[in-house]
C-alpha cells in the first residue's frame, strides 16, 4: 500500500508539471543543428603545354608588322618645284625595298631602285609622285601607294654680289624682295653705287636685267622697282 501511494504521488506531480522537467523546472530544448557546408568545387587546372615533336621549332606569336616611319616635311613655298640639290624621300607604303632618300642632281635627275634615273627637276612633288607611280607599274602587280616628302630645299637660291657686307647665296624659303635680301646680306657698303643696282634673272633661257635705285626707294620714289625675287636671281651692287 505504501508503494502504491508513492507511485500515485509521482504521477500527480508529472501531470501538474506538464511533462519531464529539469531540476530548475525549465523544459529542455535540443541544440540547434550545425549549418550544412556545400561541398567545395575543385578549380580547373590549365592544360599543360604540349611540347613540339622532336626536330620542330616551338611556335611563337607572330611579330606585329613594322609601321612605316613618319617624316616631317619642310614647309613648301607657294609655287614650289623640285630643283637641284633638293633632298627627297620617295616612300612606298607596301614596298619598302623600293623606297629611297635621294638628292636631285644638277641635271634634275634622281636615281631610284628598279626605276634607275627619273627626271625630278622642274616638277612639283605631286607630278613626280604620279610619274613614279606609272613607271613602277611595270614591276608591281598593283598600283603602288607612295609619297614624295621634301626633306630639304636647297634649290631656291638667290645671290648677292658686289658692295654688300655679306655677299654670297641665300636660301629663298618664302617671299622676299630686293630690299629684304640686301638687308639679309648686311646692307650696302659706304662706297657702293646704290643708284645703279641690277637684278639679273634667267627667263626662258634668256638673261634679263632689272634696274634698282636704292636712294630713290629710301625717298619712297618708284617703289615698284622693289620686285619679289625668284630662285636663281642675282643682285649686283657695284
Amino acid at each position: 500500500m505504501k508503494n502504491l501511494h508513492t507511485w500515485a504521488a509521482c504521477a500527480l506531480a508529472f501531470c501538474l508539471l506538464g511533462g519531464p522537467a529539469n531540476v530548475l523546472g525549465q523544459a529542455q530544448t535540443p541544440p540547434p543543428a550545425a549549418p550544412v557546408q556545400p561541398p567545395a568545387t575543385p578549380k580547373p587546372t590549365p592544360p599543360a603545354p604540349v611540347a613540339p615533336p622532336a626536330g620542330q621549332p616551338r611556335q611563337t606569336a607572330p611579330a606585329p608588322a613594322a609601321q612605316a616611319p613618319v617624316t616631317q616635311e619642310v614647309p613648301l613655298p607657294a609655287g614650289y618645284v623640285i630643283g637641284p640639290d633638293d633632298v627627297l624621300l620617295v616612300s612606298y607604303w607596301r614596298n619598302p625595298d623600293m623606297s629611297a632618300e635621294v638628292t636631285v642632281r644638277p641635271d634634275g635627275l634622281i636615281s631610284l631602285p628598279l626605276l634607275n634615273e627619273v627626271q625630278a627637276g622642274g616638277l612639283t612633288p605631286e607630278q613626280l609622285r604620279d610619274k613614279i607611280s606609272k613607271a613602277a607599274m611595270k614591276y608591281l602587280e598593283e598600283a603602288p601607294t607612295l609619297a614624295i616628302v621634301v626633306k630639304t630645299i636647297n634649290s631656291r637660291k638667290v645671290y648677292v654680289t658686289g658692295m654688300v657686307a655679306k655677299p654670297g647665296f641665300y636660301q629663298l624659303t618664302g617671299a622676299m624682295t630686293v630690299v629684304q635680301l640686301l638687308a639679309t646680306a648686311g646692307g650696302i657698303q659706304e662706297f657702293a653705287d646704290s643708284k645703279n643696282i641690277t637684278i639679273v634673272r634667267n627667263e626662258a633661257g634668256k638673261q634679263i636685267s632689272y634696274p634698282f635705285n636704292y636712294e630713290d626707294f629710301v625717298k619712297r620714289k618708284n617703289l615698284k622697282q622693289n620686285i619679289e625675287l625668284k630662285p636663281g636671281d642675282t643682285i649686283v651692287v657695284p
